[in-house]
């Protein structure tokens, strides 16, 4: 699975170099599939080793750290120039930088929460954005400002400490309840219908929810400090105890 997940990365590099940027696009999206079901296999089945755990890294590198980056850059980013290039290499060393914080944080990290935006759903966006634009044929809104702020913006998120939710508490071996069940092919529904927008919403849902919930734990735990704040300590209550008690 992990090699196929590679192939999928190689073959999106051919693709980029070729000019067939949906082909290249499609082939991240497939290779980020193979690279949730991998993990999943090797845990099911009791194969996980240091082994695997370098080789899906090195696999990753190359699907959604080169291979978006060749994509961003040769299918937008060329009229920028040297901004350009830079931009797709600053996303391709943030992606190798994350990989490697990843590997070593592995043990000392909750396991509900990613630190930082994982690699494979920074290149999901990348490649979903441009089967969207090529879904709308927008061929000159590639050479847009946005997408040069969106590729550093990405880099930027995985490398950050922005925490975003792992899925892998998910378990679909287990009994889900029944309105979940029916979100889930409603969900199915709506991508089968409108595979281009959906992807990309999902997608952009993802990355956004990080920032998102970083604020919400900032602001929730700037709430409880202020309480506790305000919150009489145990020798003032003493003090008024006894002040109480003279009278």
């Amino acid at each position: 699975m992990t090699s196929a997940s590679l192939f999928g990365g190689f073959y999106s590099i051919v693709a980029s170099l070729d000019g067939n940027f949906e082909a290249a696009a499609a082939a991240i999206l497939i290779s980020a599939v193979l690279d949730c079901l991998d993990g999943r296999i090797a845990r099911m089945t009791g194969t996980t080793s240091k082994f695997g755990m370098e080789y899906d890294s090195l696999s990753d590198l190359v699907a959604f750290g080169l291979a978006p980056g060749l994509l961003i850059f040769t299918w937008a980013l060329r009229p920028f120039g040297r901004y350009g290039w830079l931009a797709a290499f600053l996303y391709v060393v943030c992606g190798a930088l994350r990989l490697a914080r990843f590997n070593v944080q592995i043990t000392t990290i909750e396991s509900k929460r990613f630190n930082g935006l994982p690699v494979p759903a920074a290149a999901a966006l990348v490649a979903a954005t441009e089967l969207l634009f090529h879904y709308f044929s927008h061929k000159e809104m590639t050479k847009h400002v946005t997408i040069l702020i969106i590729v550093y913006l990405l880099a930027f998120l995985m490398v950050s400490n922005v925490k975003y939710y792992s899925f892998k508490e998910l378990n679909l071996s287990r009994r889900m309840p029944f309105r979940l069940l029916v979100g889930m092919i409603f969900l199915l529904i709506l991508i089968a219908a409108e595979p281009h927008l959906m992807l990309f919403l999902l997608a952009f849902a993802y990355v956004v929810s990080g920032p998102v919930m970083t604020l919400f734990d900032m602001r929730r735990l700037a709430a409880r400090a202020a309480r506790k704040d305000f919150r009489p300590s145990a020798a003032m209550h003493k003090t008024t105890r006894d002040v109480n008690s003279e009278r």
